[in-house]
């Protein structure tokens, strides 16, 4: 029993002491993770604080980007309002011109009306006193003639008839006269207002005909081997490449057509760029050079098309609008010289009452034929009309386009609106390289070559050189010399001078025949009967 209760006691004991140790480890333990996770949560506070800054940074860096935006987008807006504020009093301005203007024509149509009515009381008072003189002398004639009343009458009204016709005459004379001055001022008026206020001025676009080569490393690779990628170059584009003597950097790009040397232009400009040079690239090169210049025209057209508000149109009419963007004529480019005169156009058509869509469109579409002039036979005109009819175009745009020239008669009063914007957007200071005294040499050259042929009176160079009439002597030429003489004149113009497009030859032979009877026999014999009464 006493080992028993020996055995018990120290299990207890042994039981106590193991709960103490035990105790004491979990403590330790519990200190230790205690220990750690204040640790832990020290460096959770540190990250979150340093997350917390950052956020706020960002925070404060994104509201100070914000509201330098918000600045900007405010100094825009203010900018632009004042800008519109500024076209507001141009145009209270200009309507204020307007006004003035229109008072003064109300003023002087009332002037006219009021003379109109003086005059048409004038002339019934007028009427009247004829009518009593007409019975005084119908008896007077009757008595001293000894004719009855009715021939009488007859003789009194054949005389009215005749004072009449000339007084109606020179009435109509007067009211022409009027009415030409007045139609030259109102169109000075017009033209001048939508010079003012018609056309937009437009970035004008530099094409260029040369690439800058870095280094000579590109300049071997783009010459190739024996010179066969510069070879192939020019096969796909069609085009001649010439380094510039003296300059191993700059590649000329050498060719009629301004769409090949567009496309020449991009794919050697990316070639450059990306340093790799083989055959492959550049089949490659041209082929996406191509593609991109197809789509720039048609984007460009469309762009045109609604900038200008024409309505809907063919897309390949809107593609031939924007091939004029590589066509120049006399140094003006052609895309910006017909988007000016469809702004002209409108702009008059917008004062006299006419439709401007259509008279922006005709104005647009007035020279389409120079986008292929260089690859269709024809002079610009026919090919721009053929063209406009093949699109179903209205009549009035049709005509527009055919008689801005002269070449045909206008059927439409904006056919006139055309030919005037065509010749205000070429002729104003500035829009074409071409000087004045060159313009007047070559029409001088072209009469000059006229005036050397036998039989010619006189030569007359018309419409901006492109018709050449010539007047011949009837006496020393007929009919087939005169022919004769007109395909000589052509073959030499040809042959000596440089001209754009077609140059139409006219010779005119004409034999008239004058002859006075009477007046000088009247005045001998009325001179002698005056000496045998003296």
């Amino acid at each position: 029993m006493l080992i028993t209760g020996l055995i018990i006691g120290l299990l207890l004991i042994g039981l106590v002491l193991g709960y103490l140790i035990r105790r004491r480890q979990h403590r330790t333990e519990l200190l230790a993770v205690q220990a750690e996770a204040r640790e832990i949560i020290a460096q959770a506070t540190e990250q979150t604080k340093a997350k917390v800054n950052r956020l706020r940074e960002k925070s404060r860096q994104a509201t100070l980007a914000y509201q330098q935006s918000v600045k900007d987008e405010l100094t825009e807006q203010q900018n632009d309002i004042q800008v519109r504020e500024q076209r507001r009093q141009q145009r209270e301005k200009l309507l204020g011109q307007m006004a003035v203007r229109l008072d003064d024509q109300t003023a002087m149509l009332d002037e006219r009306t009021q003379a109109n009515r003086d005059q048409r009381q004038a002339i019934h008072l007028l009427h009247d006193q004829a009518g009593g003189l007409r019975d005084v002398r119908e008896q007077t004639l009757a008595e001293q003639a000894g004719m009855d009343a009715k021939a009488a009458q007859d003789t009194v009204v054949q005389d009215t008839e005749l004072a009449l016709k000339r007084d109606r005459d020179v009435e109509v004379k007067s009211l022409n006269d009027n009415a030409e001055a007045s139609a030259e001022r109102w169109a000075k008026d017009v033209v001048l207002s939508a010079t003012e206020s018609g056309p937009q001025d437009l970035p004008k676009e530099h094409l260029e005909h040369t690439v800058t080569v870095p280094n000579g490393e590109i300049r071997s690779k783009i010459i190739g081997r024996d010179g066969q990628h510069i070879r192939l170059l020019e096969t796909l584009t069609g085009t001649d490449l010439l380094f510039v003597p003296d300059d191993n950097t700059t590649l000329f790009i050498s060719t009629h057509d301004p769409i090949r040397r567009e496309v020449a232009r991009v794919a050697l400009t990316n070639l450059v760029a990306s340093r790799r040079i083989s055959a492959t690239q550049i089949e490659t090169q041209v082929e996406n050079a191509q593609r991109d210049v197809n789509h720039s025209l048609w984007e460009t057209g469309e762009q045109t098309v609604s900038l200008l508000h024409v309505g809907w149109m063919h897309p390949d009419l809107m593609k031939l609008i924007g091939r004029l963007k590589f066509r120049t004529s006399y140094g003006q480019n052609v895309l910006l010289h017909s988007i000016e005169v469809a702004q002209l156009t409108g702009a008059m058509a917008a004062r006299l009452g006419y439709n401007t869509r259509l008279a922006r469109r005709a104005g647009l579409l007035h020279d389409l034929g120079k986008a292929i002039d260089h690859e269709v036979e024809g002079t610009h005109v026919e090919i721009g009309t053929e063209f406009a009819q093949k699109y179903g175009e209205d009549d009035v745009v049709i005509n527009a386009i055919a008689a801005h020239h002269g070449d045909v008669e206008k059927t439409s009063p904006l056919s006139d609106l055309v030919a005037a914007a065509d010749a205000i957007s070429g002729a104003r200071p500035g829009a074409r390289s071409e000087s004045v005294e060159d313009y007047i040499n070559r029409l001088r050259a072209l009469e000059q070559i006229a005036n050397d042929q036998s039989g010619v009176a006189e030569s007359y160079a018309i419409q901006a050189g492109r018709e050449l009439r010539i007047i011949v002597k009837p006496q020393e030429l007929d009919d087939h010399a005169a022919a004769d003489l007109t395909q000589e004149v052509a073959k030499q113009i040809e042959a000596k001078l440089t001209y754009p497009g077609k140059i139409k030859v006219t010779t005119i032979r004409k034999s008239t025949a004058v002859e006075y009877v009477g007046d000088e026999k009247k005045k001998k014999k009325h001179k002698k009967k005056k000496a045998a009464n003296a």
